[in-house]
């Protein structure tokens, strides 16, 4: 696991994509308030994660950390997994 320290984001996601090694690809989404029109509306972003040990699979709900440039795009981890998908 990564070690926990009080400065670094967190983010909670979907894994939708386990096909890299070492590597999940994590959809994370929220709820932001339109500033005319006074109504959510659900915005996604696409985060890609350092899984060390392959434990991640398409489904599951994750939390991610901020960490140091790993790849090109690659500046998260997975904390750990908060609930396995649907198999």
């Amino acid at each position: 696991m990564v070690e926990e320290k009080h400065y670094r984001k967190t983010k909670t996601g979907t894994v939708v994509s386990d096909k890299m090694t070492k590597t999940v690809t994590v959809l994370v989404e929220r709820l932001v308030l339109h500033p005319t029109f006074k109504k959510y509306h659900k915005r996604r972003n696409k985060f890609k994660a350092h899984d060390e040990k392959n434990q991640c699979k398409v489904g599951d709900l994750v939390e991610i950390i901020e960490s140091r440039p790993l790849s090109k795009t690659k500046r998260w981890a997975v904390k750990k997994v908060l609930q396995k998908g649907v198999e």
